[in-house]
């Protein structure tokens, strides 16, 4: 199980305004680095997926990097950046939201708290493992407990 995949309940956001600061907190660098947590990962990427033209799946990984180096972070093979998570999760909020509709509030809060965005998700599809090997951080890899849908 991921870290604090039972021990907390997801934090959800309380308006539409709160989502989009978090997306663009993380485009422009300026989020607060406590406030990048599960949530704001799930959070950012609904938001660029529902209402951004971005091909994430090649954007988002130097986004995300930009960003930890901002805040003081360090992306190398064994903390930062992580390949594998992060097209993980920009293929299950592409499909969770997949034809949705209603208020970016309320569409990332249901992402966020159903089974496909829970922090432990992507271990039914990886062994621990796997997924938190040097090989999966610096790169996409195929997983090896239950297949899953890539975006590409």
């Amino acid at each position: 199980m991921l870290a604090g995949a039972e021990e907390f309940p997801p934090r959800l956001y309380g308006t539409d305004d709160e989502v989009r600061r978090v997306a663009s907190g993380l485009l422009a660098r300026t989020l607060p680095r406590p406030e990048w947590t599960h949530e704001a990962h799930l959070c950012a990427v609904s938001v660029l997926v529902i209402e951004h033209d971005l091909p994430l799946e090649t954007a988002l990984p130097g986004i995300i990097s930009a960003y930890n180096v901002s805040v003081g972070g360090v992306n190398d093979s064994t903390q930062g950046y992580h390949e594998t998570l992060t097209q993980y999760w920009i293929a299950s909020a592409r499909a969770f939201h997949s034809g949705g509709e209603g208020p970016i509030c309320a569409r990332v809060n249901a992402f966020i708290a159903s089974p496909a965005g829970r922090r432990d998700a992507p271990l039914r599809h990886f062994s621990h493992e796997l997924l938190f090997s040097v090989e999966a951080r610096l790169g996409r890899v195929e997983p090896d407990l239950m297949r899953f849908e890539w975006s590409q």
